[in-house]
């Protein structure tokens, strides 16, 4: 009688020794906490980071309307699209839909 042996390999998984890196874009809304506008961005540093800016007022609209609170976050890792959600999210249809997706 004949007999098959099989050998078995053994693997063994060992992490690759460089690290891959993701950036990713957000696309964010804050709130002036002043008067309840809106404002609609993007960046590719973190949000918070981003937010902080705001709050110190570094240019003449933030200044005026500061302080801010985060309303809501998108990340992508394509910037073009990130680029065009935020143009549409500045549009009429993009405040409705904006609207709709806060409950306001």
């Amino acid at each position: 009688a004949l007999t098959s042996q099989r050998s078995l390999v053994q693997v063994q998984y060992r992490p690759p020794d460089c690290v891959v890196s993701i950036h990713v874009y957000s696309v964010y809304v804050l709130q002036s906490l002043r008067n309840g506008k809106r404002y609609v961005g993007y960046t590719s540093q973190e949000v918070k980071v981003r937010l902080r800016q705001h709050n110190r007022g570094q240019n003449r609209w933030a200044n005026q309307n500061r302080p801010f609170k985060l309303l809501y976050v998108e990340q992508y890792i394509d910037k073009k699209e990130a680029q065009q959600r935020e143009k549409f999210l500045k549009t009429g249809a993009g405040r409705r839909e904006l609207d709709e997706l806060l409950g306001g």
